[in-house]
Order: structure tokens, then sequence, then C-alpha cells
């Protein structure tokens, strides 16, 4: 009997590009370097750079990074607008939707079909969560019309609790979140780390929360941590990875993340794309950390493969 050694579900891989200046007019050396390291994609900080204001998309920026991206052989992610929040209290979330149409927008116009938002949150002491999870629920109905119309993947990813914050999904109730709404235009990415720390946060097992978030999965981010939620006063960021606690955005390998059973338990459908978000201090490390990602990567399954 011959053995087949079945592909990996991930396509692509690559990583997140340093923000840079917010006019982007640093882009062409970002963009060589990731040429240089022969990945397939990156992954777009439009978060930080100046392409938004009030809600309004202004178009003759947007123009210029279409020709700064322009000719070039890597495809294309985009990270949106982090402050986005879908569970955001009723008279301020037009203002969100706004932001994120805008958003939707760009990724369109510059070919990045994987548009990454951060899951919702709640803070307010006031708020019904549920209700919070209904607003949101309604808003990605919304938000993925427009992004099918488009031709893009809104792609919601996995969050932890931070400064205040009351409520965000785990990744297996944002699993059922997007179960409840099934649209083909709205997806998950799972952020591993991000995984981690919210599940020791709940007191939760992480590998058997990401593995129900795993058939929504369309996009990871990848990195390593040591999965603790940041309860220390640290002075400076070098402080909190010395003492390993926070979203400390590591090397692959670095960190604590059983990536082992990570590729055991989280088997996403076909199709999906990796991003390293590797931490700009530790920057010296991406050229080995690149065949690190391929390699992890390239050892993913999808639930369908089977050994023959």
């Amino acid at each position: 009997m011959q053995m087949h050694m079945p592909a990996s579900p991930i396509r692509a891989s690559g990583y997140s590009i340093l923000e840079g200046s917010p006019e982007f007019d640093d882009l062409g050396a970002h963009l060589d370097e990731a040429e240089a390291l022969g990945v397939d994609l990156v992954e777009l900080p439009a978060y930080a750079w100046h392409l938004i204001v009030g809600g309004r998309l202004l178009t003759n920026r947007l123009d210029d990074l279409v020709r700064a991206l322009a000719g070039r052989r890597l495809a294309y992610s985009m990270h949106g607008t982090l402050a986005i929040n879908l569970m955001d209290i009723p008279e301020r979330l037009p203002r969100h939707e706004a932001v994120l149409a805008a958003n939707i927008e760009i990724a369109a116009a510059i070919g990045a079909h994987h548009l990454v938002m951060h899951t919702g949150h709640v803070s307010d002491p006031a708020d019904d969560v549920e209700v919070a999870y209904s607003r949101q629920r309604e808003a990605l109905v919304r938000a993925g019309d427009h992004a099918a119309r488009l031709g893009v993947l809104l792609c919601v990813e996995n969050i932890f609790r931070f400064r205040g914050v009351r409520e965000t999904a785990t990744p297996a109730k944002l699993a059922g979140e997007l179960s409840a709404i099934e649209h083909p235009a709205v997806r998950a990415t799972l952020d591993v780390s991000h995984g981690y720390i919210r599940c020791t946060d709940a007191r939760l097992d992480p590998i058997a929360e990401m593995a129900q978030l795993a058939p929504y999965v369309a996009h990871f981010h990848l990195h390593d941590s040591f999965g603790r939620p940041t309860e220390m006063w640290t002075y400076h960021p070098a402080e909190a990875v010395a003492l390993g606690e926070g979203d400390l955005h590591l090397p692959i390998g670095w960190g604590s993340i059983d990536w082992d059973a990570v590729i055991e338990a989280v088997q996403p459908p076909a199709g999906a794309v990796a991003v390293m978000e590797l931490e700009p201090r530790h920057w010296r490390e991406l050229k080995d950390q690149v065949g690190v990602l391929q390699a992890l990567a390239a050892r993913f399954r999808s639930p369908a493969a089977i050994v023959a």
C-alpha cells in the first residue's frame, strides 16, 4: 500500500509588513524585502495608514496605494481598522459600520481578498452582552453583503479581554456567532496566541475551543506567546517579554504554544492563508522565521485529508 501525504489546506503564507510611514511612502522597501524572502503574500497594515477620515474614504490616497502595490508578484491580505467594534453601544455603531465599509472598499481596490477585522467587545457596564452579540451579528450580515458584492472575504479575528473589556468571544463562541449568520463572505481569522490568552483568562481548553472555530477559518495569524493575559505592570515592552505575559507576537518557537496540538486539532477548510505577525523588535529573526512559518503551515491538515 502506497502512503500519500495529504496536502496542507493552507495555500499561501507570508507575514504582516511593518506599519512604517502613515503616508505609506516607504511601502516599496517593505515589499522589496518580502519579495526577496520569497513569501507568497504580505498583510498590509492599512489601519495605520491615512486612508479614511471620519468614515470617508480618501480616494486620492487610495489611488496612491493602488499604484504603490502594482506590479508585484506578491498577493495581499489586509488588516483593517482595529478600533472597529460591532458590539459597541447603538449610538456609536454607525461610525464603526462606516469605517468597516471603507475598509471593504480599500481591500477590493487593492486586490486583498482577505480583510481582517477584530471581533467585537463589550466594555460599558450597563450594556447587555447578548444584545451586543445580536448587534454584531446583524452588522456582520450587512458588512458581509457589501464585501460579497466587491469580492472581499471578511475574516473576523478572535481577540482577548483588554483594558476593562467585560466580554469578547472565545474561539468557540465566535464559531457559534459565525454559524448563526452563516454568511459566505464572513469567515474567521484564527489568531492562535489570542486564543490561548483568552482561554487562559476564561479557564477554558484553548485547543478544544480553537478546534470548534476551525471549520470557519479562512485566515490564520501565527506568532508565539506564553498564553498569559497581561497582569503585571511593566515599564518597557522588553520586560513583558522577560516575564512572558501578554500578546507578545514572538517568533514561532520562542513561547510555549503547543503547535503540535494546534495542528492536530485545528483542521481548516482548503484554501486558507497563514500570516505571521512578528513584533517589530524581533525583526532580526524575520529571515529565519519565514522558513519556520512555511514548515508550520505545511503541517496543517483539512478534515477531508485521508492517508490512503
